[in-house]
């Protein structure tokens, strides 16, 4: 059986007898662990499991969870299918989806890792004596096995590929490159655009410029320097709502750069005869532009490309934060999916992943019933939830998960409950 099972994770097309299996319902996982262990996907995406999910699944796995913590809906049995997401799946079963350890937890033996869920696996609730256990066989099957027929044709399948995404991916990853938090001088000392072929105003891809660095730092091709850059445009300030002091410098991202020469200098003689050192620019060539560029545009090294897995969890510490601004959003209110930028950073304890409840100030009216013409203040309400997805060290980029009305710059941000 191990013998089969290698040649089916290799891909080749050795034959393999005919098997019946006795084999319990999630053999598919353990399988689809080891093909996560393997070399060959070495450069999937990695979702690890942090101590502290860890320690609560193991700790809630001993007796499940309330059935107080189950949301109202939360079905007997659901099938996962292409498109879900474990954000989605956790709001299905529990009131408040960022307890993800939670709801893995109640299914600690047989789902060993919250990350490796894949569409076709069926989850059961079990519950009983006021507490629930998530399962993937039905209630009171209990160590029931089930008969896998394994035919004799080699079966492969990246199922690292096909593993659920926590979130939806491409609500996410644009920001990872697109905007950028800089400090004051951040772009003023960046190499910028000096000129362009034939004058011409706007750049777009395929269109070739050219750039000078800082006066002590020239923009040069030597081995180990950057080759890649980002074009970014004038940074807009970022002002605490609370104190008007500007946190950051939000750039504004036009499109990608590719360094082809050097600068360098020239020597020439003028004509009084005498030698003229010039300085020759670097040569750049658009790559590709989201809008278009122009002279006086900053360039700043493409980042190594990153990897990161997003584990929606409550933070460590208290916040208490502000919505500063909706990104790349001429409206007034932000609506879901939408990125915002929040006033806490890492400097505030802020890391990727955490979740907080945005809060909507209540309305502050005269009582129309009182004589009196009282001032009252509606109780603030909570108006859904954000994730923080790009921690910076005063300001941090968050996606919009859930919303019940339009959420603008000013509201508050807070641990969720």
């Amino acid at each position: 059986m191990q013998k089969n099972m290698k040649h089916m994770m290799a891909g080749t097309n050795t034959a393999t007898t005919t098997l019946t299996v006795r084999t319990p319902l999630l053999a598919l996982t353990a399988l689809a662990s080891l093909w996560l262990a393997a070399p060959a996907q070495a450069q999937t995406q990695n979702y690890p499991v942090t101590p502290a999910q860890r320690a609560t699944a193991q700790q809630v796995a001993q007796a499940g969870v309330p059935i107080g913590e189950l949301a109202p809906n939360a079905p007997d049995s659901y099938t996962v299918k292409r498109g879900d997401t474990l954000w989605a799946i956790s709001g299905l079963y529990l009131k408040r989806p960022w307890r993800w350890p939670e709801l893995w937890g109640m299914n600690l033996q047989e789902i060993r890792n919250p990350n490796l869920i894949y569409p076709g696996q069926n989850l059961y609730l079990d519950k009983s004596n006021g507490r629930a256990r998530l399962r993937t066989g039905p209630a009171g099957r209990g160590s029931a096995m089930d008969t896998v027929r394994l035919s004799p044709h080699t079966r492969y399948e990246t199922l690292a590929g096909n593993a659920l995404p926590t979130l939806r991916s491409d609500l996410i990853e644009p920001f990872l490159a697109e905007p950028i938090i800089v400090d004051e001088n951040g772009l003023a000392h960046a190499p910028r655009i000096v000129a362009t072929q034939e004058n011409r105003v706007l750049l777009t891809r395929g269109d070739r410029a050219y750039a000078r660095g800082d006066a002590s730092a020239p923009l040069k091709d030597d081995p180990g320097k950057a080759s890649e850059f980002r074009v970014f445009r004038n940074a807009t300030p970022l002002k605490d709502p609370d104190t008007g002091t500007v946190l950051g410098y939000e750039a504004q991202y036009l499109g990608k750069a590719r360094l082809v020469r050097g600068e360098s200098t020239s020597t020439d003689d003028g004509v009084d005869g005498k030698s003229q050192a010039e300085i020759v620019p670097a040569t750049i060539d658009i790559v590709s532009a989201k809008e278009e560029i122009r002279v006086g545009d900053r360039l700043l090294p493409e980042p190594p490309r990153q990897f990161l897995s997003y584990t929606p969890h409550a933070p460590q510490g208290e916040v208490k934060g502000r919505i500063v601004s909706v990104y790349g959003s001429a409206v007034v209110n932000a609506a879901q999916n939408q990125v915002v930028v929040i006033n806490r950073g890492t400097s505030d304890g802020i890391e990727s992943g955490d979740v907080l409840a945005i809060v909507k100030d209540g309305q502050r009216l005269v009582d129309p019933t009182d004589p009196a013409r009282a001032h009252i203040k509606l109780p603030d309400e909570r108006n859904g939830l954000l994730m923080v997805f790009r921690p910076f060290e005063k300001l941090s980029y968050a996606l919009i998960l859930e919303i019940t009305d339009g959420v603008k710059v000013g509201d508050r941000v807070v641990n969720p409950r």
